[in-house]
């Protein structure tokens, strides 16, 4: 059959529908609410002057070691919540295509047959009867009645046009998620080199501690050793023989300790990595210089954090959620074209005359169900308010846990200066009990305070050192570092 072209012509009637439907439905739809204003940040961080952006931040030339570099590269290879992250910009990106594609029009590709047995007394049946009894068609156009049969074979579209935006925010609000996804993999990638990094310098402080442990071992035997002859001379009691004894007992225990928490750590580093126990190559002593970051001015965070770009993301999907959530209170228009090859009877299928092709439009205006958009207009709304108020944390986070850090890199150098020249008293003050003790002018108890004093200066002056350099990392992470493949 063939539609003739004032069958289609009804481009006129349907503007004037439109309009008609869109005053009707659109005059009382609601505005979007208005979002609070975000907070300005201040002009520098606290207890710091003003000064340029420090530029990217490249780990590998803050932190030189190729040790902690393999590890990292390998945590980020095998690490499952990257791979996890991964699979979802995947999910993301087809998210986004499909959103595309909905712009554009449908085409499937359609066989069809049909075969009915229509009864005397119906409409298609008298219908079809009378028709084949007109003197106007020829054999090969009267229609089979037992049954009566129908072909088509064609090509058939449905094209939604896009007359208020609503799919164009959609296709915004998914290339905005899609973006958001990369950024959270960012975060996470941040968050994985963050904990590789302060987990290696910790292995370091371990075994610095140990080696600080067991010098102090063969120092107490050594004292024991003395007690014990002075105590056969008449010089000592078995009270100091059992006091020195018990300090030795004790700083063995502290080693076990340490070797338990290196075993932990290194462990827990293997975790990270997606892998099994095994030693993890490391430095031999922590370097002697500490990395110097600048923070920069506090609005290259905007640049910088992946944990911020990805919740303005997230409030630019939002804000497109809420546009196409209003765009539904409007009419949508939707034509289906087709053409095809239609006959009675196959013979007849592929004859010139069987082509057939038309085109139909359907506008849709909501109105009983006008309740349920208004419903999910009100969550977009929220969820839009929602995304801006988390925002407008992550910005004051972002600057508290900056300003922190950088305290914390300040205090802790200042911290390690102080307990250096303690460590070094101690020192003098253990070689001088002794020396007293010897010579009659101190007693054991005191040569023990020292050599306990002393140990325990040591052992934090290790970790006082290796918590600078996870403060010094946790500000890298907190300026926006992350992992740079160059």
């Amino acid at each position: 059959m063939k539609i003739s072209k004032y069958q289609i012509s009804f481009r006129p009637v349907l503007t004037a529908a439109i309009i008609s439907a869109a005053f009707i439905t659109g005059c009382k739809v609601a505005q979007p609410e208005p979002l609070p204003p975000v907070k300005a940040m201040p002009e520098q961080f606290s207890n710091t002057a003003a000064s340029q952006d420090s530029g990217r931040l490249v780990f590998r030339e803050l932190f030189p070691d190729q040790q902690l570099i393999s590890l990292i590269d390998s945590a980020l290879k095998n690490n499952a919540d990257i791979n996890i992250a991964y699979q979802r910009i995947v999910s993301a990106q087809a998210q986004l295509m499909n959103r595309r594609r909905a712009l554009l029009p449908s085409v499937d590709a359609r066989i069809a047959a049909t075969a009915d047995r229509y009864g005397d007394y119906t409409l298609n049946g008298v219908g079809n009867f009378d028709t084949n009894l007109s003197p106007n068609i020829d054999k090969d156009q009267q229609i089979p009645l037992s049954p009566t049969t129908d072909m088509w074979i064609g090509l058939q579209s449905s094209w939604e046009i896009d007359l208020w935006g609503k799919l164009g925010a959609l296709r915004k609000a998914a290339a905005s998620d899609l973006l958001a996804q990369q950024q959270a993999r960012r975060v996470l990638v941040t968050s994985i080199v963050s904990v590789i990094a302060q987990g290696y310098y910790e292995l370091i402080s371990l075994d610095a501690e140990l080696e600080i442990v067991r010098k102090n071992i063969k120092l107490q035997e050594e004292a024991v050793e003395i007690v014990i002859a002075q105590k056969a001379g008449g010089r000592a009691t078995e009270l100091a023989v059992q006091q020195f004894e018990a300090q030795l007992l004790n700083t063995k225990a502290i080693e076990h300790q340490l070797l338990q928490q290196r075993v932990q750590t290194e462990n827990q580093l293997n975790s990270v990595a997606g892998a099994y126990t095994k030693q993890i190559a490391r430095a031999s002593v922590l370097p002697a210089t500490i990395p110097a970051i600048h923070a920069g001015v506090p609005s290259s965070l905007l640049l910088r954090r992946p944990d911020i770009m990805q919740a303005e993301l997230s409030l630019q999907a939002a804000n497109e959620n809420v546009k196409a959530a209003r765009a539904s209170f409007f009419p949508s228009l939707t034509i289906h074209p087709y053409i095809a090859l239609n006959a009675f009877t196959p013979s007849l299928l592929f004859n010139a005359g069987s082509l057939a092709w038309g085109a139909a439009g359907q506008l849709t205006a909501p109105l009983l169900n006008r309740r349920q958009i208004k419903t999910d207009f009100t969550i977009a709304n929220a969820a839009n308010r929602e995304m801006m108020y988390s925002y407008q944390q992550k910005l004051v986070e972002a600057y508290n846990e900056v300003s922190t850090n950088i305290s914390a890199v300040n205090q802790h150098q200042h911290a390690f200066r102080l307990k250096t020249q303690e460590v070094q008293e101690l020192k003098e003050a253990v070689q001088t009990a002794r020396d007293l003790y010897l010579t009659g002018y101190a007693n054991y108890l005191e040569v023990i305070t020292a050599q306990k004093n002393m140990l325990e200066a040591e052992l934090q002056s290790t970790r006082q050192k290796q918590t600078i350099f996870t403060s010094v990392i946790r500000l890298y992470a907190s300026l926006g570092g992350g992992w740079e493949n160059s």
